[in-house]
């Protein structure tokens, strides 16, 4: 299975807005835990975790005009 690192969504790379595992959201009080393609609806869905371990759905981007980059380990 492929990893999501970064979803870009938006027509435009450079104006798009750009979601990275890891990075903080919400007023720095939770961050993204993961990024992933749900083949059922053809979106992606971003999963957040809370400063207490908690996780929720946050943001679910249609399939269109999105940029995906991948984790790669060497």
């Amino acid at each position: 299975m492929s990893i999501i690192r970064k979803l870009s969504v938006g027509s435009d790379y450079k104006d798009a807005m750009h979601y990275i595992v890891g990075q903080s959201v919400l007023g720095n009080s939770h961050h993204i835990h993961l990024i992933r393609l749900d083949l059922d609806t053809w979106t992606y869905k971003t999963w957040i975790e809370s400063d207490k371990g908690e996780i929720f759905l946050w943001k679910e981007t249609p399939h269109a005009h999105a940029s995906v980059e991948f984790d790669i380990n060497f």
